[in-house]
């Protein structure tokens, strides 16, 4: 398994801090309708933003690690046979060039950039930036989560307590669950304090991570989306896993991933959306 030094960290956060700058802050606010596309549903973009970031942290990536399978979402998009690669691969960097295409591309200030460096199926390194603040959450296994300043400053990260399920709040985005699953929990979602989305995993990921809110359910597994967030989820004291019990991997395209303060929790939680 490949391990990730401090330094290799470091060039990394400055390799998302420079696309971000060049590539996603100056279109900010300034996207048109000629720079944004759908892809598989009206609600699914992909902005100049989007392809901008992703061909220039490519090609820094590629540099660092010239073993490695690349695997970026607008990659995948155009050639999705990059995903199948993924769980076959000895060492792979994917790489989510702008989480919350939706929000950035209608001006709402909730995005971020997502790389994760998977070895042996495993991720070893989870990096997560949001360019308008600056800031990064990081991670390496046994080695904490940790919150990063725009200054460098590090504040180690810590999950919610754990606390009554009726005073929970969570992420649900129960509009992507298939029909008979947003009916079966919907009901449910009422035995929790609050129940939200939105629409960026970078955000709810850091809302999990620094303890603000207590879980999530998702239903669609990207690795784009969640191989860096489980990581740093995991190192910050949370516990996460399928709703069957089967541990997260990130070659995983299926499944329902739910996460939660502690395996306790964990349990109560997935009682609660799985009671009859």
């Amino acid at each position: 398994m490949t391990m990730i030094s401090d330094a290799v960290i470091s060039v990394l956060m400055e390799d998302m801090r420079q696309a971000g700058e060049a590539e996603i802050l100056p279109r900010f606010l300034g996207v048109t309708a000629d720079g944004i596309r759908t892809k598989t549903a009206p609600d699914d973009l992909v902005t100049d933003a989007d392809i901008g970031a992703e061909r220039r942290l490519s090609e820094a990536l590629s540099a660092h690690f010239p073993e490695a399978l690349l695997v970026g979402e607008e990659a995948v998009s155009a050639d999705p046979e990059l995903l199948a690669r993924l769980t076959n691969t000895d060492l792979a960097v994917i790489i989510d060039p702008v989480d919350g295409t939706w929000n950035f591309a209608h001006g709402v200030p909730l995005f971020g950039m997502i790389v994760a460096i998977v070895s042996g199926g495993e991720t070893v390194a989870g990096l997560i930036h949001y360019p308008l603040t600056g800031d990064f959450l990081v991670a390496r296994p046994g080695k904490g989560a940790w919150h990063v300043a725009r200054n460098g400053r590090p504040t180690r990260l810590n999950v919610a307590a754990p606390g009554p399920v009726g005073e929970m709040q969570g992420f649900v985005p129960l509009h992507v669950f298939l029909p008979e699953e947003q009916e079966a929990l919907a009901p449910r979602l009422r035995h929790f304090g609050r129940t939200t989305t939105w629409r960026c995993s970078a955000f709810e990921y850091r809302m999990v991570a620094t303890g603000a809110m207590s879980f999530s359910l998702n239903a669609e597994l990207m690795p784009w989306d969640h191989a860096a967030g489980v990581l740093i989820h995991r190192e910050a004291g949370g516990y996460g896993a399928l709703l069957n019990r089967a541990p997260y991997r990130p070659g995983m395209s299926k499944g329902r991933l739910l996460l939660a303060p502690d395996l306790s929790s964990w349990e109560e939680i997935r009682a609660v959306l799985s009671a009859e």
